[in-house]
């Protein structure tokens, strides 16, 4: 058997290469793609190299380099000591863009039957957001600036409107993503730079400002610029991953403001869940997929992109030319 498998092979050179699928082991499952999700902002990171070096991107992107970690598909095979598992069955996994993964059995995820495999596909990037809205500890009430509207961002309006808050504000320069924010409770939406935003969120919340701010962008430049937007003792939640961190600059108002910066990151959450310690990647994707199946969220309106595999060199040069009218971009395995 054989698998069409997408790999950067350099900056800004992508190649779908066709290899060998190798059979399960004992405790690990063969799984036949369908979809898998572009998680545009880390991989376009990828994509470019554009990183610092000596960072945690300059360590770990080393081409070749397999992108992708948003994996569905439909088991093919199980070993002799994979339990709970069977042939048709759908699971997500953190696998690569590959038409055919193998992995642990108990690293897949099922998915509930009232759940799409499109909307599945979401379960990973829905897990960092999630991490980083409970790491926020927000309270009934709150007011929440979002500051980026990508998949990341849309998620996090959702997200923070299950968890009480009463005023969502979002700052893009994308009046489509803002848009779609409005259509999932953003109470009023920005379409101004962040540098000037400080005076329209004043005037929005009494001049009080927000509870809590999250840049959501990976731009380096505008985190100076959300640590303004805080009311005094606030949080801001830096929830995108900038390839270049060291640009990532504090000002005096996190000392005269008496701020907390948190950041947020997908490698937080605990390996193992304990009465101490419950939210595991695994358990808030369980519950993404809960909310999804009562309506309580919705992912399926970010789809804006479906490329079969082999056009995958012209999906990244796509997203790296204008990303701003783009959210959900799929691999369709099944074409």
């Amino acid at each position: 058997m054989r698998s069409l498998n997408i790999y950067f092979t350099g900056p800004q050179q992508v190649k779908v290469i066709e290899e060998d699928v190798r059979e399960p082991g004992e405790d690990e499952i063969l799984i036949r793609a369908t979809r898998s999700l572009i998680s545009t902002g880390t991989e376009l990171i990828c994509y470019t190299r554009d990183v610092d070096p000596g960072s945690h991107w300059d360590k770990w992107v080393q081409y070749p380099f397999e992108p992708g970690y948003s994996h569905v598909g439909t088991i093919q095979a199980v070993g002799a000591k994979v339990r709970d598992l069977a042939p048709g069955m759908r699971v997500a996994t953190a696998g690569s863009h590959r038409q055919y993964v193998t992995c642990r059995g108990a690293s897949a995820l099922p998915i509930p039957d009232g759940v799409s495999d499109e909307d599945a596909a979401w379960f990973s990037l829905a897990s960092v957001v999630q991490n980083g809205v409970r790491r926020a500890e927000h309270a009934l009430g709150d007011t929440v600036v979002i500051i980026g509207l990508g998949m990341l961002g849309q998620l996090a309006v959702q997200y923070t409107r299950l968890s009480g808050a009463s005023e969502v504000i979002v700052i893009d320069l994308s009046e489509t993503r803002l848009n779609v924010a409005r259509s999932h409770g953003a109470k009023h939406t920005l379409n101004i730079p962040v540098q000037v935003a400080r005076q329209e969120v004043e005037r929005l919340t009494g001049g009080r400002l927000a509870d809590v701010v999250y840049d959501v962008t990976g731009f380096a430049p505008v985190f100076p610029h959300a640590l303004r937007l805080a009311r005094t003792l606030g949080k801001v939640i830096l929830l995108g991953d900038s390839g270049s961190p060291a640009q990532q600059h504090l000002t005096p108002d996190l000392i005269n403001q008496g701020l907390r910066v948190i950041g947020a990151h997908g490698m937080n959450p605990p390996q193992v869940a304990t009465e101490h310690a419950w939210w595991t990647n695994r358990n808030m994707q369980q519950l993404f997929f809960k909310y999804l199946e009562r309506g309580q969220m919705q992912v399926s309106d970010l789809t804006t992109r479906r490329y079969p595999p082999r056009e995958a060199p012209a999906a990244y040069a796509d997203l790296l030319r204008d990303r701003s009218q783009a959210l959900g971009t799929f691999f369709d395995w099944t074409t």
